[in-house]
């Protein structure tokens, strides 16, 4: 806004003001009084435009806009601590801990004989995508087995400084209050774990609420996460009392997401020197990032889309693949229409070479 007002146009508005039947030359008593002047108002333009610019939450930088959300209740979600299951040959103690790769982890609760919840000791995303071999990090006597076998609950990163702005925004959109659709939405995916959450309002008669979930990944959510939500928003022997999020006498119901297997066939031309058994392993992470792109989505849409299109856009950025044609999903040549509370997973992928 100020981008014009530099030291130079400053110092000529001074001087300009100066009779010229004076010596306003550099160097001289007048134009050394004056160039100071000129450069501390040229910071001072500086230091205005930037204040303009941290004033409005479109512009305004992280530490800013914090403060601003703050005006409407809202802060930044923070870093959470990834849940996983762990399998023993033996029941150890609670609170005995193990490392796998780069991180710690320790045991908080149990689940069933030699099965138990651990917490890994790192914030953040990074240890969702570890299992495997833990190692103790105390001697346990008669221990010959301990893994982690499945990710409950994934952690998160802080959140993002774009999605809290948008989130922000959003604030100013609809207002949530006392058990309205906006109430649930920032209410539940506020917990932690949870990526995204559909409402459904009055889905079996009056006073009740159906909230469907994904995991913060936008994947299917583990039993325990969901158990986990329900007792925040209404636990199940206390439902309709108002103990949980939810207000007296909205009986709420939690579900996750369900999980819709894409079977894909498609006809490729393969470069020289490439074929199906080069490529496989590519083209199944290809497909995988696109249903986890695709995910994302869900809860902004009715139903989630599968195109033919789009998987053949993604399949050609492949190496090893010169072209691509005839894709079938689950048998049939035509887009697939997940059902509404449904996300799409790999399935078989199985390709015939064409010349």
């Amino acid at each position: 806004m100020y981008e014009s007002l530099t030291f130079e146009v400053l110092l000529k508005r001074m001087l300009d003001r100066v009779s010229n039947s004076l010596d306003k030359r550099e160097g001289s008593i007048i134009y050394d009084a004056a160039a100071p002047a000129a450069n501390e108002l040229q910071n001072a333009y500086i230091n205005l435009d930037i204040m303009i610019n941290e004033a409005y939450a479109d512009t305004a930088s992280r530490y800013y806009l914090i403060k601003r959300a703050a005006e409407r209740g809202l802060l930044p979600y923070s870093a959470t601590k990834a849940i996983v299951k762990g399998e023993f040959n033996i029941d150890v103690p609670i609170g005995a801990r193990f490392s796998l790769e780069a991180f710690n982890y320790i045991v908080r609760e149990k689940i069933s004989q030699g099965v138990f919840q651990l917490e890994c000791e790192q914030e953040g995303t990074k240890p969702n995508s570890y299992l495997g071999t833990l190692i103790p990090i105390e001697y346990i006597e008669g221990l010959t087995k301990a893994e982690i076998t499945e990710l409950l609950i994934p952690g998160e990163d802080d959140e993002d400084t774009e999605h809290f702005r948008q989130r922000y925004f959003d604030s100013l959109d609809s207002q949530a209050f006392g058990g309205n659709q906006r109430d649930y939405k920032e209410k539940t995916e506020a917990i932690a774990g949870v990526g995204s959450v559909k409402v459904y309002p009055v889905w079996n008669g009056g006073g009740t609420v159906k909230l469907v979930i994904t995991n913060s990944e936008n994947k299917k959510p583990s039993p325990t996460l969901v158990e986990q939500v329900q007792t925040a928003i209404d636990p199940v022997q206390n439902q309709g009392q108002g103990l949980g999020i939810a207000p007296i006498g909205h009986v709420v119901t939690v579900q996750g997401v369900t999980e819709t297997a894409v079977n894909i066939t498609t006809n490729i031309t393969y470069q020289e020197d490439w074929n199906w058994s080069a490529i496989e392993g590519y083209v199944n992470a290809a497909i995988d990032q696109y249903f986890t792109d695709l995910s994302a989505q869900w809860a902004e849409e009715e139903h989630l889309i599968v195109r033919i299109s789009q998987i053949e856009s993604v399949l050609l950025g492949v190496t090893g693949i010169l072209d691509i044609g005839g894709t079938a999903l689950n048998g049939a040549e035509q887009n697939l229409v997940i059902d509404k509370d449904s996300i799409p997973i790999r399935g078989t992928v199985s390709a015939t070479e064409t010349k």
